[in-house]
């Protein structure tokens, strides 16, 4: 196949809001081969390992640890004697650090997704020096078995296992985690995000920066939005490369030098371009009361849900074209982790995640694209009528209870 039929960053914007990007269609075998050379180098001489989502709140989590184990890093500067140099006027000291080559780290970052934890715990549990610490945060596996042996593998290569997460775990897999040997502590999803738990968790007397960075990070991971350095976090998490992230929050706190602010002010523009080609295409549905607001594109989620919010959504679905899908909720509908549980996913009371297994081969892909996610939607369509009704049920039971009571 020829890259530019898969590289996506020169389409036009109406034709790359519909497709997924360029690494989806790379095979999970190459993926899986990068994924465990890095794994091998970061660990190298590590004495500890964070898996963790490369999201802003898991890097929050791996800056903190870093911290409380002296694992110290300076962040350089762009070269502006070079920039100054070049007559491209593109080309200044305000571009993020595109070569950011960070050296080995005593407390090595492991990135992972909620769906391969299991894997990077393998991975790990392969490339770890006898005797690491492991800690695992902000990601919760939907099931035990998901985990049990690379957990086990895990265990016995490390010496010690925490999982801090603040996402909705069931009591059985909470157990059964614990149960293993593992300190969990999750926190709770509705008051903290993950950097919350872990500050409050580890045994280490952190200055204000810290603890304003998991206050920063909770404002955009709960979706409070009165901090608005939160969004910048978030974005700059969502388009900079992890271990970047880590060390320029470390040493600049949540107030982003200069040259980052402008780098995010340059992505924002195709961002909310994405974001308005997505709103375009919502739609709203009634659903046992409910209204519920659908989409589909390549955009962020968030915003997108926000936007269906302000047109009467009491829940909002967003498909993407990889096949996966965000669900948000807001004060009137608060089960969307449920609604995810039924079609192969989890998350919050009112912001969570999924992807239907429905995808047998490429031509569903292709059928996905080309319809807009059309079957994807009526899974998750159905999936929320199947929750709304077994909670109108439990209802009238608890409330023929009361009566005969």
């Amino acid at each position: 196949m020829y890259d530019e039929l898969i590289e996506s960053g020169d389409l036009p914007l109406a034709r790359k809001s519909v497709l997924p990007g360029t690494g989806f269609f790379l095979p999970d075998t190459l993926e899986e081969d990068l994924e465990a050379q890095q794994t091998e180098a970061a660990l190298e001489g590590a004495e500890v390992a964070v898996i963790a989502d490369p999201d802003a709140d898991g890097l929050a989590c791996v800056a903190l640890l870093r911290e409380a184990y002296d694992d110290i890093q300076n962040v350089p500067e762009p070269d502006a004697d070079e920039a100054d140099a070049d007559d491209d006027d593109d080309a200044s000291d305000d571009e993020p650090l595109e070569e950011f080559e960070p050296t080995p780290h005593s407390v090595a970052l492991i990135p992972a997704s909620p769906h391969d934890v299991e894997d990077a715990l393998a991975r790990v549990a392969e490339y770890g020096d006898e005797g690491i610490d492991i800690f695992v945060c902000d990601l919760a596996p939907d099931r035990y078995e998901y985990v049990e042996d690379e957990l086990d593998a895990a265990l016995e290569t490390a010496d010690s296992i925490a999982w801090y997460d603040h996402h909705q775990w069931g009591d059985d897999v909470a157990q059964a985690v614990r149960d293993a040997g593992v300190d969990l502590v999750v926190g709770d999803s509705d008051e903290e995000c993950s950097a919350d738990v872990v500050y409050r968790s580890l045994e280490y007397d952190f200055n204000l920066m810290y603890e304003e960075l998991a206050a920063v990070t909770r404002d955009h991971d709960l979706w409070l939005r009165e901090d608005p350095r939160s969004d910048d976090l978030a974005d700059y998490a969502y388009w900079t490369d992890p271990a970047e992230y880590v060390e320029v929050v470390r040493e600049y706190g949540v107030d982003l030098p200069d040259w980052v602010q402008e780098y995010i002010a340059e992505r924002r523009v195709e961002k909310e371009a994405l974001i308005e080609q997505a709103v375009g295409r919502a739609e709203l549905r009634e659903i046992g009361g409910y209204t519920v607001g659908i989409t589909y594109g390549r955009c962020s989620q968030n915003e997108v849900a926000e936007a269906m919010r302000e047109q009467g959504a009491d829940a909002s679905v967003i498909v993407k074209p990889a096949g996966s899908a965000s669900i948000r909720g807001t004060d009137e509908f608060d089960r969307c982790h449920e609604v995810a549980g039924k079609v192969n996913g989890g998350g919050h009371p009112k912001a969570a995640g999924c992807k239907p297994d429905i995808y047998d081969d490429m031509l569903d892909y292709a059928n996905h694209w080309t319809t807009r996610g059309a079957v994807t939607k009526r899974v998750i369509l159905d999936a929320f009528r199947d929750v709304v009704a077994e909670a109108d049920a439990a209802e009238d039971t608890a409330e023929d209870a009361d009566a005969d009571a």
